[in-house]
């Protein structure tokens, strides 16, 4: 992740002003990291102007990881964006039972037919990011109490091996044979 004096001098990010300074905003804990991928997962199916400074602004006022929240907007990028709505607008079409237009450049770069896409495009972003923010939450935390479960099962068996060999310790240096 970014070191938070990066962050901190990021033009972009100056907006914010001494709200960087807050320290709940560096934490990772279970709650600030599955927040951060939950608001980073929701703003990479916002529209891609501005995407950081939403996702900065949206970790500011939830109190979660800022840096994890900036920097997961950027799975959105010139390679992934094209897939990912076109599928958002796919997704609108269902669910406004239009029927959707094949992926032809010339349609999608031709600025009259805007206004065809732009109502199953914005539904179908809204969807997707709410969906993919639930499951990036719900996963983030899967995966923390994942590896707490596997943190206190190798420190009981650590302790049951020491008990284990404090034990033979015990038995093979017999209290009679000792001499006070």
């Amino acid at each position: 992740m970014p070191a938070p004096r990066r962050l901190l001098e990021n033009r972009q990010l100056s907006v914010f002003g001494k709200c960087l300074h807050d320290p709940r905003l560096w934490y990772l804990n279970r709650r600030s990291v599955s927040g951060a991928v939950a608001v980073g997962f929701f703003m990479m199916f916002m529209p891609p102007f501005g995407q950081m400074v939403l996702a900065a602004a949206a970790a500011i006022v939830l109190r979660v990881n800022l840096p994890l929240a900036v920097v997961l907007v950027w799975i959105t990028n010139p390679l992934t964006i094209p897939p990912m709505f076109y599928f958002a607008y796919l997704v609108g079409s269902w669910l406004l039972g239009v029927a959707p237009k094949g992926f032809d450049l010339g349609f999608w770069t031709d600025w009259h037919n805007w206004s065809a896409v732009m109502a199953p495009l914005g539904l179908g972003m809204l969807v997707c990011a709410v969906i993919s923010s639930a499951l990036g939450y719900c996963g983030a935390q899967a995966l923390w109490r994942r590896r707490l479960v596997r943190e206190i099962r190798r420190r009981k068996q650590r302790y049951r091996e020491l008990a284990a060999a404090l034990s033979e310790s015990a038995v093979s240096t017999p209290s009679s044979s000792r001499q006070i």
